[in-house]
């Protein structure tokens, strides 16, 4: 073979590693555009600082100038992310705005203050913006009717005559964010927003009944996980509540348990058999639960020695628990509950503050989740 033929085939081996290398390099920078979710905020409520947290709690911080923000942030598939200031996670209030993230596109998020924010930018968050003005449209009379009766609370109305309002009236005006949002999904089965506001449903088979208005197209396109997600998650959470519902029923033996008390000794709920006891899982970061403490005292002292209160401290550290039980002078016993214990699946808890009346006999009697009260309308028929 002549050195032309040589150098012919040297200079097309060359030229076919600069076309490989050319389309490596475009692949990657297509791939690394594709991960980006560009944003843009102009928010006057917050500082300069803005930490994006996405759903697993990974965290990216961003700086901007006066609530002025402009960056990438990297999002590998779409998803839901959480916009909030540092000092959430010092427990101190925070704007916080929650947005469909879908990569490659750009969101323009915008607030005078903290009652409400617009969502809108590139074509995706058009849609966005003009199915998220209609669901706000029609939430206007929920959100009056709210905030009257928080007026009305603020003024010494009855709690119990408000609640009873607020059960006759909201199933309707829910009902009217509902329509608005399957009424928007039935007029555009095609857009990608008709995706991402179904988990505003709030309601397993209403969220999949509207998955099934979508098109082909875009029920299984790229914006699945912004309903498929919330949909897991409501069955996730819809077989928990089976489960502790089975744990919590009526007439089911309270599971047994040793914990240390407030000088550290070990005390057995098995030791208390033969009185009414009521078991109220609480802690002290609970608003709820704190709350709740001054008329639990009043029907402790209203009701003395017809039962017994134990209060089981959870996702606290001892220090604090100790803490708050001096604090809010709290004269029932008390146990502290570690994060190694197993006490909580035991039971099935879910939310705090829980009370579970164990009678005399070991036998839950009733569960009431949250400070609700039901709670001392069942003593007063226990022990009246």
């Amino acid at each position: 073979m002549d050195n032309g033929k040589i150098k012919n085939i040297n200079k097309l081996r060359m030229m076919k590693k600069i076309l490989f290398a050319l389309m490596v390099l475009t692949a990657f920078s297509s791939c690394a555009a594709g991960n980006k979710l560009h944003v843009k905020m102009n928010v006057k409520n917050v500082g300069d600082t803005i930490v994006v947290v996405s759903q697993d709690d990974n965290r990216q911080t961003f700086t901007g100038q006066k609530g002025v923000f402009d960056f990438e942030v990297e999002v590998p598939a779409v998803t839901t992310l959480y916009l909030v200031e540092p000092q959430l996670f010092r427990g101190l209030p925070s704007a916080q705005y929650q947005i469909p993230a879908v990569p490659g596109e750009e969101v323009v998020l915008t607030a005078e203050d903290d009652s409400r924010y617009d969502i809108n930018g590139s074509a995706f968050y058009a849609q966005f913006h003009e199915a998220d003005t209609a669901i706000e449209e029609a939430g206007k009379p929920l959100f009056a009717f709210m905030a009257d009766l928080q007026a009305k609370l603020d003024a010494g109305a009855s709690r119990d005559s408000l609640m009873k309002v607020y059960q006759e009236q909201l199933p309707a005006l829910q009902q009217k964010i509902e329509d608005a949002v399957t009424g928007f999904i039935k007029a555009h089965p095609d857009w990608e927003a008709s995706a991402a506001i179904i988990p505003q449903l709030q309601d397993l088979d209403k969220m999949k009944a509207a998955a099934q208005l979508l098109s082909a197209s875009v029920r299984d396109g790229r914006c699945k996980p912004l309903y498929q997600n919330a949909i897991d998650q409501m069955e996730t959470q819809q077989k928990a509540e089976e489960e502790a519902a089975a744990k919590q029923a009526e007439g089911i033996e309270a599971p047994d348990f040793t914990l240390n008390d407030l000088s550290g000794k070990p005390l057995t709920l098995s030791s208390l058999r033969g009185k009414y006891v009521i078991l109220d899982f609480w802690g002290s970061w609970c608003g709820w639960c704190i709350k709740g403490f001054p008329q639990m005292k009043e029907y402790y002292k209203k009701y003395a020695g017809k039962f017994e209160i134990l209060g089981i401290d959870c996702n606290d550290s001892e220090t604090k628990w100790k803490a708050a039980v001096e604090k809010h002078e709290l004269p029932w016993l008390h146990v502290y509950n570690p994060s190694d214990s197993k006490v909580l699946e035991q039971y099935g808890i879910q939310g705090f503050p829980t009370k579970i009346v164990v009678g005399p006999d070991g036998k839950i009697v009733k569960t009431i989740v949250g400070e609700d009260p039901a709670f001392y309308t069942l003593l007063d028929e226990l022990f009246k």
